[in-house]
């Protein structure tokens, strides 16, 4: 099992690798990598990120077969099904680091502002169902939108939403409070540029030492 603040490390390093063009030959998979990992897995960290397709995982981590288990759902939103999958994969697996990963310009998160600012009749229960999660972590700064751009807005909209969907697997599941409060698992929220490639760890992570 590795530990939390290893396995952040690793991720770090390894965003420091894609962002700079020196990505390495162990993200490649090859014949022998996945006959090892036939009959078992052991990822070192759980990524629960948004669907957008200009954020590929495994890719921005510089990362290969069987080294993340990755969630992703348009706004990295957080449901029953993925507090269970986190659940599914610290039980089975040790993995003692979990990631919420959004990124910048959020497409789920300008579409749930625009919703709180213009309702849209008819739409489908099933997007609704995305917006409603997204909306308590950002409705309350449309009221103070008059002293900020709105591209200020819809970053710190991305940066509340993260931090909800993060702070909600913290309280969310019994199994994973109790490991957090055991110092053993760690959630932190971080961002993706879209612009650069940069992550930027910036919620809960924990002191170097």
């Amino acid at each position: 099992m590795i530990a939390a603040k290893e396995a952040l490390q690793r991720l770090q390093q390894g965003n420091v690798r894609f962002v700079t063009n020196a990505r390495s030959f162990a993200a490649l998979a090859d014949e022998t990598r996945r006959g090892q990992l036939a009959s078992a897995q052991e990822p070192f960290a759980v990524i629960l990120g948004c669907s957008d397709s200009r954020v590929p995982v495994e890719i921005v981590f510089d990362q290969g077969l069987g080294e993340l288990f990755v969630i992703r759902v348009a706004g990295n939103i957080v449901a029953p099904s993925q507090v269970g999958s986190v659940e599914f994969a610290a039980e089975r697996f040790g993995t003692r680091l979990i990631v919420v990963l959004g990124h910048s310009r959020c497409g789920a998160v300008v579409a749930t502002l625009e919703e709180l600012q213009r309702p849209t009749e008819n739409q489908s229960r099933n997007l609704q169902s995305i917006v409603d999660r997204i909306r308590p972590s950002v409705e309350g700064l449309l009221a103070n939108q008059e002293r900020r751009g709105t591209d200020d807005l819809v970053h710190q909209a991305v940066r509340a939403n993260i931090r909800a969907s993060a702070n909600h697997l913290r309280h969310g599941s019994q199994m994973i409070e109790e490991l957090i409060q055991t110092n053993e698992l760690v959630v932190v929220g971080a961002e993706y540029s879209l612009d650069t490639g940069v992550v930027d760890f910036f919620d809960g992570v924990p002191k170097a030492g």
